[in-house]
């Protein structure tokens, strides 16, 4: 009777083994972890703050200047505070808050992901790396996760504090409603950094060399802002030609030029933002400059409640959603298929 009972122990003695040598679960969080505290103490960290906070804050203390002047014209407008982010003041160029925000944040998503792993690669510790008892898709996942909490711990302090200096400047406290819009505002650029990181750690997975991963990876960014904006749409109105001389057939043309245009990860994010940080449903200037201010009572006005505007871009922010996804999956399938030599 022992030898049944033994050939029964033996298969669970077996499968216990084998589970005791599976790599832990948690591999990736010790991975972001090191990473993370690799980002904080590096240069490009300091550096990459400084200069986004810098962008972010000179135009908001332009902006408060502006309103403070305007005060008596601007008395009684409604969502006020978010004026210091939506609007633009002359001595700037008319340039606002996310305006710089959406010009320097992909800079960030690709500084901190275009060597996530050609670095390990020509340093050579790629392959000890996945020597340790870790799972393979541990590596591009701690990664990614160390560069998006970086991302978003910067972002948050630089929102904080040009919010803690805007309060000082202007002397007004915000409603939970704008703290609310702030926060949504905040949540959509971090997801936006988090596209332009995944499409960083895609080129470090494709290309082996640090130095051209970053030279793609600025290059698109620079393609996508500079040219972006005039090739997409020319692009739009060849393929999709609107005809002046039916109604229908120019509305189908029109909506399939806007569709087209949101292929475009910055049109998405700018959407997001404009009804984010815009809670006027009726506005004749929308993202101005405050030199062009109309008085409220040439306007009709008619705010949107948070949860209202975020229904209006819902699509816009699903497809965000969907790209950075898409990407990230494309550079997580590239790397397991990869060979790694020692």
């Amino acid at each position: 009777m022992a030898a049944p009972a033994d050939t029964t122990r033996r298969p669970d003695a077996s499968r216990r083994a084998r589970r005791a040598e599976r790599a832990p679960s948690g591999g990736w969080r010790t991975i972001a972890a090191k990473e993370l505290a690799d980002h904080l103490e590096s240069v490009r960290f300091v550096v990459l703050l400084v200069v986004v906070g810098i962008a972010a804050i000179v135009p908001m203390y332009f902006t408060s200047t502006a309103i403070t002047d305007s005060a008596p014209q601007l008395a009684g407008q409604p969502a006020l505070f978010l004026w210091l982010f939506a609007r633009g003041s002359q001595d700037v160029g008319g340039i606002t808050t996310i305006a710089f925000a959406a010009l320097f944040v992909p800079l960030v998503g690709v500084a901190f992901g275009f060597d996530a792993v050609n670095s390990e690669r020509s340093q050579g510790t790629l392959s000890r790396l996945l020597a340790q008892p870790i799972h393979r898709d541990d590596v591009v996942n701690g990664k990614f996760a160390a560069g998006i909490a970086v991302i978003a711990l910067m972002l948050t302090a630089l929102v904080a504090l040009i919010t803690a200096l805007g309060i000082v400047r202007l002397g007004i406290i915000p409603t939970p409603e704008e703290l609310a819009r702030v926060v949504a505002w905040l949540l959509a650029t971090i997801l936006y950094a988090g596209f332009w990181l995944s499409f960083a750690v895609l080129l470090s997975v494709v290309i082996r060399g640090a130095a051209s991963a970053a030279l793609v990876g600025f290059g698109t960014w620079l393609g996508l802002t500079l040219f972006g904006a005039f090739l997409l749409p020319l692009v739009a109105n060849t393929l999709f030609p609107p005809d002046t001389t039916d109604a229908d057939a120019f509305f189908a043309s029109t909506s399939a030029q806007q569709l087209f245009l949101r292929i475009s990860p910055a049109t998405l994010y700018q959407d997001v933002v404009t009804a984010l940080m815009n809670p006027e449903a009726n506005t004749i200037l929308g993202f101005g400059n405050l030199g062009q201010y109309v008085s409220a009572q040439e306007q009709s006005r008619s705010l949107l409640t948070l949860d209202q505007s975020i229904l209006l871009v819902w699509p816009q922010i699903v497809a965000l959603v969907a790209l950075t996804v898409l990407v990230f999956a494309l550079a997580y399938v590239l790397f397991l298929r990869q060979e790694v030599r020692a």
